[in-house]
């Protein structure tokens, strides 16, 4: 059986949208796994980033956003608002990677933590692409998820009509 592209668009869509929270859940259980590491801690590398006062609120809030990504992509009900949210979070962490870069002036990329200890990423123009080509799949999602939902209620709807048709009458 040749896949049709409703098939391939439609896996596309899923792999994208697990993919997303997969990818946010990684962030989250790596930043608290290194909690302690002196060297890969997301927390001790968070005052060179924001400055001391900032370091703990940003470091909650991060963690609380990533976390609600995850929640959000997982959830049937809430995948295009999670799609939404993972977009606004990769344009946030780019932002910031840029204005780390040129606003600031920091001719070196500073070892954000953003994955622990497991994945070296640096701030500036590296980490500005990749989390901007990382907005394809949160298009895919959000475009993706509403005509796949539409298809799955026509079809249901069909479904039913024919249920309710009487048999036809044989004989004549």
């Amino acid at each position: 059986m040749k896949p049709t592209r409703t098939t391939i668009l439609r896996w596309l869509v899923l792999l994208s949208r697990f993919g997303l929270a997969a990818l946010f859940l990684f962030a989250v259980a790596a930043k608290l796994y290194f909690i302690n590491d002196r060297e890969h801690s997301f927390l001790k590398m968070m005052p060179n980033l924001v400055g001391e006062r900032w370091a703990l609120p940003v470091v909650v809030a991060v963690f609380i956003a990533e976390s609600a990504a995850v929640v959000l992509l997982l959830l049937p009900r809430t995948v295009r608002i999670g799609a939404v949210w993972a977009a606004a979070l990769l344009i946030g962490f780019a932002a910031y990677a840029l204005y780390y870069r040129y606003g600031l002036g920091n001719a070196e990329g500073l070892e954000c933590g953003c994955f622990g200890g497991i994945i070296a990423s640096q701030l500036g123009v590296t980490t500005a692409l990749r989390n901007l080509l990382l907005l394809i799949p949160c298009a895919l999602v959000f475009f993706g998820q509403p005509y796949f939902r539409q298809k799955i209620q026509a079809t249901s709807e069909m479904e039913q009509a024919s249920e309710s048709v009487p048999p036809a009458v044989a004989g004549g």
